[in-house]
């Protein structure tokens, strides 16, 4: 199978670039999976590399990944079908609140 065979396309992919350092993005990440954990039931797994942050996450329904690096946070996320009804609201509401902690931690 050829590599872009097996290429696996998010439904949901989220980028916000930002000025923040790693120190601020990685405040960032660690509300995220407060938020993530607690508010969604989602399980969180968070490799802390030198460069950046890997946070993958699942529930029943959603499966994903966000990158925390010093300028950029990108998410990319799989859902399954009763949540691609909601995918516009999903997005809509994940990238309001990234854009305000961004905002609040400029």
């Amino acid at each position: 199978m050829s590599e872009s065979a097996q290429t696996i396309y998010p439904d949901l992919h989220i980028e916000r670039e930002h000025t923040l350092g790693l120190d601020k993005a990685r405040q960032i990440t660690d509300d995220w999976i407060a938020s993530a954990e607690q508010d969604y039931r989602m399980t969180c797994c968070l490799q802390r590399l030198d460069d950046k942050d890997i946070v993958t996450f699942k529930r029943t329904g959603a499966t994903g990944r966000l990158v925390s690096a010093p300028d950029k946070f990108e998410l990319d996320a799989r859902l399954g079908f009763l949540f691609k009804s909601f995918l516009p609201k999903i997005k809509q509401q994940i990238e309001q609140n990234l854009d305000k902690a961004i905002s609040e931690k400029s």
